[in-house]
């Protein structure tokens, strides 16, 4: 804590040297993010590829799938003591060194259960670097540019997990080309962590830092916040569903392969594109409002995906709507929660969001799986009352919130 109390002391004496570190420290932050989004991308179909090629089952490959989202969960819950305890830097660096060795090391032995367990670890490694980096960026971030940072945290992350696909092609070369660049390209940027000064979340009344003190704040965390968690929970089910089950949804349906291609970047391009816009105006007109206008926008698109049957044109319309709507209801849930929490619960807060993110890309491949098993035209109707149920969620928290404020001011 005394190098944090130094470090505010220096700060309040150079105004410049503040501005200047805090740009650089917000953008070697927004790079890390970008090459973690950019591991992700890539792993996810170079792996898939790589296994179809071996004759491994569907089921098996989704099954694997999953280990970065596990890894994420099991190492949610032991994230914010040593945050609190280390800083920072410290938790960056070794989560960034965690997803960097296991990129090398999938060359070294190409099993199932061992590149399941590297996944595993690459999620570890990931949850430190997305808890870390969410929380400095938001306990920094003024409320004014809040939403602003954000947004530009979630379009760099969008735009790695984007163009990390394009490395599957380098599998036609050398199979362990594509884990090595990626672990190289890590390295690269994690070096730059070690630039930054170490700082350390606000401690307020924070209580103990064991896991129970943990657990506890989460109590708390989810007695003020619930209703921000349902945004990235809602995020996570739409990109895990839309890249996991509608491929299968379309082919069944009679979508050529060669539409898909274009219909499924569609979404992720319009996210791109309205990432930071969304983030300007929530800074001006408040996230609970924007992300009520989004997530009814959203449900209207899927529902007009689910009537237009085959028409590829239509698909790939309303996915770039859609994803300009709602490819932004992550960023926009983490500045929500921060506007709802106190500093000192931040780290907590942070964590919730990634659990919440966990649980529906886990969940979301599953349940659109069996949808579309039992009931194939059900597939974006169940996306459309996902996106209506959290819409409504806010709707009752901004009535129930109202009546606290009038009641407490009488």
């Amino acid at each position: 804590m005394h190098e944090n109390h130094a470090y505010r002391l220096y700060s309040q004496s150079g105004v410049l040297h503040m501005n200047i570190s805090t740009k650089v420290r917000f953008w070697i932050l927004v790079c890390i993010v970008a090459i973690s989004g950019f591991s992700q991308g890539m792993l996810l179909p170079l792996i898939a590829i790589i296994f179809e090629q071996d004759g491994l089952s569907s089921a098996m490959n989704g099954i694997h799938a999953t280990g970065i989202y596990i890894g994420i969960l099991i190492a949610s819950p032991f994230m914010e003591a040593p945050l609190r305890k280390y800083g920072y830097k410290p938790v960056i660096l070794f989560g960034g060194f965690i997803v960097g060795m296991a990129l090398l090391l999938f060359p070294l032995w190409p099993q199932f259960w061992f590149w399941f367990v590297l996944r595993l670890l690459i999620g570890v490694g990931d949850q430190m670097l997305h808890f870390s980096t969410q929380t400095w960026i938001t306990s920094f971030s003024t409320v004014e540019r809040r939403g602003r940072n954000i947004a530009i945290y979630g379009l760099f992350f969008s735009l790695g997990f984007a163009i990390g696909p394009a490395m599957s092609s380098l599998v036609e070369i050398n199979r362990s080309l594509p884990f090595i660049i990626s672990g190289l390209l890590t390295f690269a940027t994690w070096g730059f962590v070690f630039l930054l000064k170490n700082d350390f979340p606000d401690h307020g009344e924070v209580g103990t830092t064991s896991i129970a003190g943990t657990l506890h704040r989460f109590k708390q965390v989810a007695k003020y916040a619930w209703v921000a968690f349902l945004p990235p929970l809602c995020y996570g089910f739409l990109e895990a569903s839309l890249h996991g089950n509608f491929p299968i949804y379309a082919l069944r349906n009679g979508i050529e392969a060669s539409a898909i291609a274009l219909i499924l970047p569609a979404f992720s391009i319009g996210a791109i594109v309205f990432q930071l816009p969304l983030g300007i105006l929530s800074d001006k007109y408040g996230r609970h409002r924007i992300l009520m206008i989004v997530l009814f926008i959203g449900a209207a698109c899927f529902i007009g995906s689910g009537l237009s049957g085959t028409s590829s044109l239509w698909l790939i319309i309303s996915f770039f709507i859609a994803g300009m709507a709602v490819g932004s209801t992550f960023s926009l849930g983490i500045s929500y929660m921060t506007d709802l929490l106190p500093k000192a619960l931040l780290p907590a807060g942070n964590i919730m969001c990634g659990v919440a993110f966990s649980i529906g890309s886990v969940s979301g491949p599953a349940a659109g799986g069996l949808i579309i098993e039992f009931f194939a035209q059900g597939f974006f109707y169940i996306i459309s009352m996902l996106l209506l149920s959290v819409f409504m969620s806010l709707w009752v928290f901004s009535i129930v919130s109202k009546n606290k404020n009038q009641a407490a001011a009488t």
